[in-house]
């Protein structure tokens, strides 16, 4: 009985050394199948290379593309920016790249404001630094944009423009009320008006006489100090303001974040 059950035993042996070397057979054909086929992938995937095709120039699409399509995307895009500085110093390519962007999104108008009136003592430096990141970043596409610089009421250079650029100052804030408020006085006083002709409509007419620029739909603060420093206080009861961080090194994509802040919000306009 033990003879027989040794021999079974090394029949089983032997049975199963027989699959393992089976499977092994089978292993190695099915192996060097699918390396041949992996070498004729290769070939297939080198063989443009090889005729000379992979010297083709990829075909990218300017930045600029991208920046209208967002522009397109956005839900609601504000009509009038101010970019408002409330921090000590002033970065004149970073303020011409935001003033750019704003171009490139499709914003027709830009305010640029800084309580202490920097940008308005250098205005022509800020205007030249304009045009230059225009060149730099629109490259051959910065022909089909024109601008329109205004300070103080005047046109700086008078152009059939897509954006109109406005350098603001404390003078254009409270200072501008106060005149306003003391040349109706001086009509009454003249008899050139009565106290009955002075209303909101009045003043109103007045602080916009210079240009019929709309009040700002958005104002992007950039600094630690929460106010407002004087901008614009007639023109921004309906405003949104959106703060950020500081404007130094300030990105595409910070503008484009505000920007879609702004398309997202509810503005309930006093209901």
């Amino acid at each position: 009985m033990a003879l027989l059950y040794e021999l079974v035993w090394r029949l089983l042996h032997c049975l199963l050394q027989l699959q393992r070397a089976a499977a092994a057979w089978f292993r190695g054909r099915v192996w060097r199948r699918g390396g041949r086929l992996w070498r004729r992938a290769g070939a297939a995937l080198l063989l443009p290379g090889a005729l000379g095709f992979s010297n083709q120039k990829k075909t990218t699409k300017p930045r600029r593309y991208r920046w209208v399509a967002d522009g397109k995307t956005l839900e609601k895009l504000p009509l009038h920016v101010g970019l408002l500085v409330v921090e000590e110093e002033q970065q004149y390519t970073d303020i011409a790249n935001l003033v750019v962007w704003c171009m490139a999104v499709g914003i027709s108008y830009v305010s640029v404001y800084d309580n202490e009136g920097v940008f308005r003592r250098n205005n022509s430096r800020l205007m030249e630094e304009i045009l230059k990141q225009q060149q730099e970043l629109l490259g051959s596409e910065s022909c089909k944009y024109s601008l329109e610089f205004l300070n103080n009421g005047a046109d700086q250079h008078a152009l059939l423009c897509q954006t109109v650029v406005k350098v603001l100052s404390p003078d254009d804030g409270k200072l501008r009320i106060v005149q306003a408020a003391q040349q109706l006085c001086k009509a009454v006083e003249k008899k050139e008006r009565t106290s009955k002709d002075i209303n909101v409509t009045v003043l109103d007419s007045l602080l916009r006489e210079s240009k019929n620029i709309p009040d700002p739909d958005l104002v992007l603060k950039f600094g630690p100090v929460e106010s407002t420093l004087g901008f614009l206080p007639w023109h921004i009861r309906l405003t949104e303001f959106i703060s950020l961080p500081s404007h130094k090194d300030v990105s595409y994509e910070d503008l484009l974040g505000a920007l879609r802040c702004y398309a997202s919000c509810e503005q309930r306009l006093g209901k």
